[in-house]
């Protein structure tokens, strides 16, 4: 897909990847026994939550590892932010049902169940957003967008656009290191009704979740600047709402 540069400018034919075949160490179990708990963040009324303990720091790493064999670009595919907005490293991929659902299962009974009157769908989107933030890199102030979902077809050569009715409607920020591996900085910062800013330390294998689209539920946030030689990495996934 086109791509877009931090500081402007377009790239065409950037790729979204895929591994031709399903990857054993992205093969995730429903549950590992990882006692998660969910913390409300106020925001004045608007909707934001932690969940801890949503994957392992072995799945973090898996995940990690098989982004940086993608490779990270300065050029994000699909997607469009202002100059001087996205200042980090992208890849984007289409993961398979063995690590997606599972990601779902042991999350799902802290998600609301009806947004807007929304049901919750029971699947995330397939298509995960990857963010690198090397040292100084940043991700200024912004809303998400809300997306459809997207998942493989049966030759794994061709990303499958959703088209049911079903939309996202909750940004889910999986925090693959942190402090712990020797991040610096790189809170995410999230901005309440008051003008004041909540800051969110990542904390490996845990999540963050808030309300996207453009809209006055949206939550206005930013990654904050990293610092130091060891690079923070995130993944965005999309919360799915709607119904077949």
């Amino acid at each position: 897909m086109m791509g877009s540069l931090p500081m402007g400018g377009s790239v065409p034919e950037t790729p979204i990847h895929a591994f031709t075949e399903v990857a054993e160490p992205l093969v995730f179990n429903d549950s590992n026994n990882l006692n998660s708990i969910r913390t409300d963040i106020d925001l004045g009324g608007l909707l934001a939550f932690s969940i801890s303990n949503v994957v392992t720091a072995s799945e973090a790493n898996a995940i990690i590892e098989a982004t940086e064999r993608f490779g990270y670009r300065d050029e994000a595919p699909g997607i469009s932010t202002p100059p001087g907005m996205r200042m980090n490293k992208s890849v984007h991929w289409v993961a398979d049902d063995a690590l997606t659902q599972p990601l779902f299962n042991r999350i799902s009974a802290f998600l609301p169940e009806h947004i807007n009157g929304v049901p919750l769908y029971p699947r995330l989107s397939q298509r995960i957003n990857m963010y690198r933030y090397d040292d100084n890199d940043i991700f200024n102030r912004h809303t998400d967008g809300d997306w459809p979902g997207y998942s493989l077809d049966e030759s794994r050569t061709v990303m499958h656009e959703w088209r049911f009715g079903i939309r996202s409607a909750l940004t889910m920020i999986l925090y693959l290191n942190g402090p712990e591996d020797g991040v610096q900085g790189g809170n995410t910062r999230l901005l309440d009704v008051n003008g004041f800013w909540n800051d969110v330390v990542p904390t490996k294998g845990s999540a963050l979740f808030f309300r996207h689209g453009f809209s006055s539920a949206s939550v206005i946030h930013e990654g904050g600047r990293v610092h130091g030689p060891v690079p923070k990495y995130v993944a965005r996934i999309n919360v799915m709402y709607g119904s077949d």
